[in-house]
């Protein structure tokens, strides 16, 4: 599936349909519900904390998925090993 596609895909799982929807749609519907529950206050530092919210987990499941290989991680991310050094420390991975 194409992680910028708009559009749904369905297969069949364990003898049951799952329709998957874009990443960006799940992201989108958060921040949605995120802004909803701010009461009329301001929302601040909203790009950041979302991408500390995404990129950790992105970075732990990838690696986890390489073996905890960084050079595999780092290839899988589209980054240099350095860089993923440098966001491994940032977020306290290990």
């Amino acid at each position: 599936m194409n992680a910028s596609s708009d559009s749904t895909e369905t297969f069949n799982h364990e003898k049951t349909n799952v329709i998957l929807l874009p990443l960006s749609m799940y992201v989108k519907q958060t921040i949605e519900l995120y802004l909803s529950q701010l009461n009329g206050h301001d929302a601040s530092g909203l790009h950041a904390m979302v991408i500390s919210e995404v990129e950790k987990p992105l970075l732990e499941t990838t690696l986890e998925h390489s073996g905890y290989n960084q050079t595999k991680a780092a290839k899988a991310l589209g980054l240099s090993r350095s860089t993923l050094r440098k966001k491994l420390d940032q977020y306290g991975i290990s």
